[in-house]
């Protein structure tokens, strides 16, 4: 406690030494006692943690707000995703029915193209008929008449200069009895399909 006394000595207003006014004199009381420092250091250390937790309660919430903003972005994206994952579904659905169609295509457009190459062969070799042919896949069989052994030799000859082919082989010819008119050779071949 502090006391200060601006008021004249009371005792000696006639006593030696001085007629002249007596200082002001200040008094400072017990400073040092152990209980109002400790009180002084509590308060220091509340405030500061005070201030403290403060700070880390607004960064806790400036976390949660951008955490609250992303989280709503990733739902949204997550949206986004689910979408375009369904129109790639969508998208791979239709790839797949294209395919089939052109897989469906190509495989009627084969016959019709194994037939005209056939038929333009065989009217473009003479003295040839063809009476039967059968498509097994890897290759086909053809039997038929000819007017003679070189007609045969020609039309394998034909066959082979279309690149349809990889290989034409002759199994059997033998001359027809039963035609007594003329000379006929009934013939049966094998043609091995090439890779196209």
């Amino acid at each position: 406690m502090i006391k200060i006394n601006l008021l004249e000595n009371s005792k000696g207003k006639n006593k030696r030494g001085g007629g002249g006014p007596s200082m002001p004199s200040m008094e400072m009381g017990d400073m040092g006692s152990p209980k109002l420092k400790v009180l002084v250091v509590l308060v220091l250390a509340g405030l500061f943690n005070l201030g403290y937790w403060y700070r880390l309660d607004s960064q806790s919430k400036a976390i949660a707000a951008h955490m609250k903003t992303a989280e709503q972005k990733n739902r949204e994206l997550a949206d986004v995703k689910a979408r375009y994952l369904e129109r790639q579904l969508q998208a791979d659905n239709y790839k797949r029915r294209v395919d089939v169609i052109d897989g469906l295509r190509a495989g009627q457009a084969g016959p019709v193209n194994l037939l005209a190459m056939l038929g333009e062969t065989v009217n473009n070799t003479e003295a040839v008929w063809l009476s039967k042919m059968d498509d097994t896949g890897p290759s086909v069989n053809l039997e038929g008449t000819a007017l003679s052994t070189d007609a045969v030799a020609n039309l394998i000859a034909n066959l082979q200069k279309t690149g349809y082919f990889r290989a034409v082989e002759i199994k059997e010819t033998f001359q027809d009895e039963q035609i007594k008119d003329m000379q006929a050779f009934q013939f049966t071949l094998t043609c091995e399909k090439g890779k196209s």
